[in-house]
């Protein structure tokens, strides 16, 4: 498909346009500053049209990868003061009136006060937000990595809404962020209780929730200790992708159990809870647990 983007003078405002005719030669486009486009690349033939507006998001370009490591270690000294504890990957497309968002607020609730650690998350809307107030409910301490487009949209602030500025790191970049997640659910030693918890989401959650376990499957995590993952199955929702994962034991990309050995697939809040229980050798204080929403 080809495609023409056209630019106001003023920062903020970029609208990517689908050409409509057919048109060839290389032309390259790239942002410098305020917008300032330099050429375009076009080729093939659309019918379609595609506007987006932009608002105060900074397109500034890498200049040496000094900057991505400075903010790596931004997030390595956000987490050392914070502390490691529970990682929480998932959409931030699902609002407070879906029914997973109840499910997530619970279930971070329920964890932080089960394990007595820090709640992380990418410190988005949906359900990272879920947890993040269901751990702030419990009087526990949050940490997030925040990043400037969440459920498909660009962000106009890089400030969390509710969130304490020493609570959480608005990352430029996908890599540091994805430093960040990492490394707050490693097991430095035997007394840190945490964990990877994978709620329902999409691309960007699945695409964080494999990358870590890859990770810990290579023995890469940055620790010897294993780190407890969940894929929380709420009302089926990854049913098929656990099928696909069953072709492939089937088709051999997979080892017979490999993967099961990797994460603890939880269908209900109640199961991931009895689960790390189980795993860190503690116990519930509270005597309600079973009024946690399924």
């Amino acid at each position: 498909m080809g495609f023409s983007i056209a630019s106001s003078n003023s920062f903020g405002h970029c609208y990517l346009i689908q050409d409509h005719s057919q048109r060839t030669g290389k032309k390259f486009a790239s942002f410098h500053g305020n917008f300032k486009l330099s050429t375009l690349f076009t080729r093939a033939q659309s019918r379609k049209s595609f506007c987006c507006k932009l608002k105060g998001i900074d397109f500034q370009e890498r200049t040496s990868p000094a900057e991505v490591k400075e903010e790596i270690e931004q997030c390595y000294k956000l987490i050392q003061r914070l502390g490691r504890g529970v990682v929480y990957l998932g959409s931030s497309r699902f609002g407070p009136n879906h029914p997973h968002y109840a499910q997530a607020f619970e279930l971070g609730k329920e964890i932080s006060r089960l394990l007595d650690c820090t709640s992380w998350s990418g410190a988005g809307p949906g359900l990272m937000d879920a947890a993040t107030k269901g751990a702030l409910q419990a009087g526990k301490p949050v940490g997030g990595f925040k990043i400037a487009k969440e459920a498909g949209e660009w962000t106009a602030r890089k400030f969390h809404p509710y969130l304490p500025l020493d609570c959480y790191l608005t990352c430029r970049f996908f890599s540091a962020r994805k430093h960040g997640l990492v490394d707050a659910a490693v097991r430095a030693s035997d007394s840190d209780r945490t964990a990877v918890v994978a709620l329902p989401g999409g691309i960007g959650t699945l695409d964080e929730a494999f990358e870590i376990l890859a990770l810990i499957q290579l023995e890469r995590i940055g620790s010897k200790l294993h780190v407890p993952f969940l894929l929380m199955n709420y009302n089926s929702f990854y049913s098929k992708l656990l099928d696909f994962l069953d072709d492939c034991e089937v088709s051999g990309t997979l080892s017979k159990g490999e993967l099961s050995s990797l994460w603890k697939v939880c269908d209900n809040n109640l199961e991931a809870l009895a689960y790390l229980e189980e795993y860190y050798s503690v116990s519930r204080l509270r005597n309600d647990y079973k009024t946690v929403t399924n």
